[in-house]
């Protein structure tokens, strides 16, 4: 009997006053009763628009149906047909903007929690599956994938079903780009990803760390060596910082680097190799996800007060709702129509090559108000004359932003990009304009979504099968 309840099942999560000073996960996920009582609310609707809105185009109302028939090993082998990553998915996709947004229930009330199910889904799979995945005989064919992310893994898990030889080359010491080196433990668990990566493993993916392509091997290396294609997944890790004075001081980070460092350096333990803030206050600028991974990692440290600078209202805040709120609840302090102009600190003697390599001590800020619209539709903030005021930290994170690195392009003929250092490629083939190399995800768009990344990688597994084929 369908669940007519207009409100979706609450996710169980910590206390926030709990979680915010450990690295546990905040969500708990559904058990078994809450999943089957949530799928009872998707009405499966004939023309299925909760499809349309996936990247991916997870066959949603086939796997909910399963749950349903408490058949959670039939929905994730159907959630698998199109997607390599379910468990990340299910945690970090922005489902309220994509499949959740189309979903009818939506219209009178909450839409249906189909990435909590998702979730539960690919959680219930780990925990109780012990059969390893089919490897497809091989076709006799190699391609080289560039960067072990969202893209690159199921770029590489979609053309290994298709029985090719794939080789992904990673610049880190583990596999899963941001999804372990940007997204923190208390949102996305490393055990999850990892068990992702050793599932595309199984099915006979090779993996290479520590290769950093431009570098280590070219592109024209990877031709050269037998690789009939290659598709580059290298994402958008190159900082943007504001130009502004004083951001040379110790104690300015990047949003990359300090979560790089939590997360795959270790910075939390105790006397660390790479060592981060401790204690102290600490202003994140900027307003993505991103901003609020940071914010809530530094709380995690040990900050006694952090505070997210954003120059427009919580009403353009591009942070996922959820993200937000939970910032809130652990006490994250919201700067608001607040825009950074210098940051101040004080000079280390002891530093002889900079006498300006000092500490921070302060951010100046000044007050925005929201003017007309810019080019995306959003109100263009103007600073408020007469409205400066000094933010007293120790620590500044630039959350504003990253681009791809230009590595690959510096070191690859016949590869163009944007004014904005993305790689140009066809819309719907993910192709570049040398011949044989395809690209997606963040290297293309700059920093965007986990799963618009997944989506090039599938568009470009598909691309890459017909240019081989059509060469046999």
């Amino acid at each position: 009997m369908p669940n007519m309840s207009m409100k979706k099942n609450p996710m169980p999560s910590q206390e926030p006053f709990v979680r915010a000073r450990n690295f546990d996960e905040v969500a708990t996920g559904y058990d078994e009763a809450t999943a089957i009582d949530e799928a009872l609310r998707c009405l499966n609707c004939k023309n299925m628009p909760c499809v349309a809105g996936c990247p991916v185009n997870v066959h949603i109302p086939e796997f909910i149906a399963k749950i349903k028939e408490v058949d959670f090993e039939g929905a994730y082998q159907i959630i698998s047909q199109s997607s390599s990553l379910p468990a990340v998915c299910g945690r970090v996709c922005p489902q309220e903007t994509q499949c959740e947004s189309r979903c009818v229930r939506g219209i009178k009330g909450e839409s249906v929690g189909i990435g909590r199910l998702e979730r539960f889904v690919a959680d219930w799979h780990n925990a109780h599956s012990t059969e390893l995945p089919v490897t497809e005989p091989s076709n006799g064919h190699k391609v080289a994938v560039v960067g072990a992310g969202p893209s690159g893994l199921t770029c590489a898990g979609d053309l290994a079903k298709k029985g090719y030889q794939v080789t992904v080359f990673e610049a880190l010491h583990a596999a899963g780009g941001v999804l372990v080196y940007g997204i923190p433990e208390f949102r996305l668990p490393k055990s999850i990803v990892q068990k992702e990566v050793d599932h595309l493993i199984a099915m006979g993916v090779e993996i290479k760390t520590n290769m950093v392509i431009g570098k280590t091997l070219t592109v024209d290396e990877l031709f050269e060596k037998g690789y009939e294609a290659v598709f580059i997944g290298s994402g958008a890790g190159l900082p943007n910082f504001m130009g502004i004075p004083g951001e040379s001081y110790k104690g300015v980070y990047s949003a990359n680097e300090f979560l790089t460092r939590s997360n795959l350096m270790k910075a939390y333990r105790e006397n660390p190799i790479t060592p981060i803030m401790k204690g102290g206050k600490v202003a994140v600028v900027g307003g993505g996800n991103v901003a609020m991974d940071a914010a809530r990692t530094a709380l995690r440290l040990g900050a006694e007060k952090v505070y997210i600078v954003y120059r427009r209202s919580m009403e353009e805040l591009p942070a996922r709702r959820e993200e937000v709120e939970h910032a809130i609840e652990e006490g994250i302090d919201f700067k608001l129509l607040t825009n950074p102009v210098e940051i101040f600190g004080y000079e280390n003697p002891d530093d002889k090559r900079d006498p300006k390599n000092g500490f921070v001590t302060g951010i100046q800020c000044i007050q925005m108000e929201l003017g007309e619209p810019d080019e995306r539709g959003r109100r263009r903030p103007v600073p408020v004359e007469g409205s400066e005021f000094l933010l007293e930290v120790d620590t500044v994170i630039m959350s504003i932003g990253t681009s791809p690195n230009p590595l690959i392009k510096m070191t690859t003929d016949g590869l163009e990009v944007n004014r904005r250092g993305g790689i140009i490629v066809e819309e719907f083939t993910g192709a570049t304009t040398r011949e044989g190399v395809f690209a997606g995800g963040d290297a293309v768009t700059g920093a965007a979504t986990v799963i618009s990344a997944m989506g090039a990688g599938k568009i470009a597994a598909k691309a890459i099968d017909e240019y081989i084929s059509a060469k046999k």
